[in-house]
């Protein structure tokens, strides 16, 4: 069993975490008899769910392995495989995996723990939706889960932060592809309110859809957008047919950008070079899956182009009765003078059983805001303000910032979640900086 030192984060004094990697279900049944204890996937949280200061951090690297991919596109996989390592095998044999979030570089134990969506919620759910089965070894011992067997904690597991146990292997279904293309239609839209009503009533259409959204306009092009939307190619649409795994980045960040770069003024002028280069209505492009699913993972460390200070991930989720608060939302950030780098709207469609899973039936809309503003953690406070009355959440697996009477009307089964917890980890071993931080369960 390797092990390093890892910084945890936490709101007191940092202290070091011990790093492990076990590579058997022994190995990990007894790091969970120590606590407090987290599993980490490959580290790309935005927050804080896989560090516990002064705890184990359990490395989920060590489990690697893929079965073959059943006639019925049924796979095992093991939690610490990506989902750039799980693509490269599945793609070049026509299957391609039933959710995926912006980036590959995320593991299937990660995806499983923060019940990952894609640009296909509204149509094919979450990755929760589409797992068959899981091995999970817990500090009362390891258990074969499914939605009918301990059905409890397979749906606390599911979105659950890591904090019911550590998932070992995982069974899902994947996705028939006939090509490694998609068929794209992009629409330029003048205005929030002119996207909002062409996803309402036209993303049932498409399997995936995505828009990007300036959060840099006021008045009449206040949330001006761009809004993609497609299918998987079939071998009828492409000339010549392929199915290519995914490559490897080829362009690096090579330095930390200066702090500062990212402000209004610049964030400004990149929106208006993207939105004016936009097609005003394209149809039918033929794009490479990695390009549709995964921009960003063509450039390795993007995130240094945020500065030392780095940046805040938020994300919220209403339901299409109060729509409105996106608007509000963006009135807010547009009018504050914060800017946001990346804003991503997309349709939910219905949640799952998962009691901590994020999405539900309506909108949701992402944010990368820079740090640095003065304003901006008042922003973010308001934004809590507008999402809670409106009973909608913030995702959990981005934040670092909630307090802990918001989570808990904001996840109306918590309780529900706790005491499935406290079954199956009474010592609560199980535990995160994001977890004390949100008082859902742990030692302090």
């Amino acid at each position: 069993m390797s092990r390093q030192k890892l910084m945890g984060w936490g709101r007191t004094a940092p202290a070091l975490s011990d790093l492990q990697m076990p590579r058997t279900e022994d190995e990990l049944l007894t790091a969970l008899s120590q606590g407090p204890v987290i599993a980490r996937g490959l580290g790309r949280s935005y927050g804080d769910p896989a560090q516990v200061s002064g705890g184990v951090v359990l490395d989920n690297r060590g489990f690697s392995a893929i079965s073959e991919v059943g006639s019925d596109g049924v796979v095992t996989v093991e939690a610490g495989v990506s989902l750039h390592e799980l693509l490269k095998v599945t793609i070049p044999r026509g299957w391609f995996i039933p959710v995926t979030p912006g980036t590959r570089q995320v593991s299937i134990g990660g995806a499983i723990a923060a019940d990952v969506h894609g640009k296909n919620h509204h149509v094919d759910g979450s990755i929760g939706d589409h797992v068959l089965s899981m091995r999970i070894a817990t500090p009362v011992g390891a258990l074969d889960i499914s939605p009918t067997h301990h059905a409890d904690l397979f749906w606390a597991t599911i979105g659950g932060m890591g904090l019911t146990g550590v998932v070992t292997s995982v069974t899902l279904r994947l996705t028939p592809i006939e090509t490694d293309r998609v068929l794209v239609d992009t629409t330029k839209h003048r205005n929030l309110d002119s996207v909002m009503d062409a996803m309402r009533t036209g993303d049932d259409a498409y399997r995936y859809s995505v828009a990007w959204v300036d959060c840099m306009t006021k008045g009449a092009a206040m949330g001006r957008a761009i809004l993609t939307r497609g299918h998987h190619a079939s071998a009828d649409d492409v000339e010549t047919l392929t199915l290519e795994g995914p490559s490897n980045a080829r362009l690096r960040v090579p330095i930390d950008a200066p702090s500062g770069l990212l402000n209004p003024l610049t964030i400004r002028a990149f929106n208006e070079l993207w939105y004016r280069v936009a097609p005003t209505k394209k149809d039918r492009e033929i794009q490479r899956l990695s390009t549709f699913f995964h921009p960003l993972d063509g450039l390795n460390d993007w995130n240094r182009l945020y500065g030392r200070r780095g940046f805040v991930q938020y994300q919220f989720a209403v339901d299409d009765y109060h729509g409105d608060v996106v608007v509000k939302a963006i009135e807010r950030l547009s009018s504050s003078g914060v800017p946001s780098f990346l804003a991503v709207l997309k349709r939910f469609g219905p949640g799952n059983h998962g009691h901590l899973s994020f999405p539900m039936e309506g909108w949701t809309l992402a944010l990368d805001l820079p740090v640095g503003p003065s304003a901006l953690p008042v922003v973010l406070d308001d934004l809590d303000d507008l999402v809670l009355e409106a009973g909608g959440r913030v995702y959990l697996a981005k934040d670092a910032r909630l307090r802990p009477d918001t989570v808990r009307a904001m996840y109306p089964r918590l309780e529900e979640f706790l005491a499935v917890k406290e079954t199956y980890d009474p010592d609560q071993r199980l535990t995160s900086d994001l977890a004390r931080r949100l008082n859902i369960g742990g030692h302090h």
